[in-house]
């Protein structure tokens, strides 16, 4: 009598994933999550950058199967051996789609996104980082992306200069802008805007003047939570490239224990 080893390919193993399942529920997402992988994104001034993404894949479950092939996301995903890019996102869905044999398929890439920055007097250059999200959706023929970025910049409370005899309190707050285009938008305008709306944006490297400077700018340029959501938004409303947005404000306030938040909608994902 032979054994088979159990490494063997010609052994047979139940597959319960595929088992049926009884309970007739639908699973919206299911998949794998917090995968770094290399991808490859656009940048305005060099063409092309390098960055390490925390990918998310799912897809959606029928209520007849009692699970999916979780192997079979990282099969596909290690078929991109050199690195994603948001202009293969669409393959990459219908790869997994073709893989899983599912309807639909989702993907997130969350990553640091950098641009060299020069201070506002004297001119001192750094590298600042912004966190940025990707988020694609196929079924059938259609595909959505949305673009999501973090922009930190300085507001200062326009009540605070209006009550004090000298100076007023200011925080760094986190912009959050998501938004779906028709047309392509560079990442790099919407943290330009963002920052734009602000009391001051912030800047990896000041020196004394550049202190002096940011101090006074934001001080002549008040602004509260709400009044920086209604101006992003502003913005965007503007550009007919984009279809659908939101815009939220969280203040990290500098004379409470808690945050201020703003957030607003606009546009139409159709």
């Amino acid at each position: 009598m032979s054994l088979q080893a159990p490494n063997d390919p010609a052994m047979e193993l139940t597959d319960v994933q595929s088992r049926r399942d009884n309970r007739r529920i639908d699973i919206d997402k299911v998949g794998v999550k917090n995968i770094r992988y290399p991808i490859i994104v656009r940048d305005r001034s060099r063409g092309h950058q390098h960055t390490i993404a925390s990918v998310n894949m799912y897809v959606r479950l029928p209520h007849r199967f009692k699970g999916t092939h979780m192997s079979r996301f990282l099969e596909v995903l290690s078929a991109y051996d050199q690195a994603v890019s948001v202009e293969n996102l669409p393959d990459l869905l219908q790869g997994i789609r073709d893989r899983l044999d599912a309807e639909e398929a989702h993907i997130d890439l969350e990553f640091p996104f950098f641009m060299q920055k020069r201070a506002p007097v004297t001119g001192a250059q750094a590298m600042m980082d912004y966190h940025v999200r990707f988020s694609g959706f196929q079924r059938g023929k259609e595909f959505r992306m949305t673009l999501g970025v973090v922009v930190p910049v300085t507001t200062l409370c326009p009540c605070s200069k209006e009550i004090a005899e000298q100076g007023a309190h200011n925080q760094r707050s986190h912009v959050t802008v998501n938004l779906c285009f028709h047309k392509f938008v560079w990442v790099e305008e919407i943290i330009e805007m963002v920052e734009n709306q602000a009391s001051c944006p912030l800047y990896a490297i000041l020196k004394r003047p550049d202190e002096k400077y940011v101090t006074e700018k934001a001080y002549a340029h008040p602004m509260f939570v709400e009044d920086m959501v209604r101006a992003v938004a502003f913005e965007l409303e503007k550009d007919p490239r984009i279809a659908w947005f939101t815009v939220e404000s969280e203040n990290f306030e500098s004379i409470h224990n808690h945050s201020a938040y703003a957030f607003l909608e606009g546009g139409s994902r159709v």
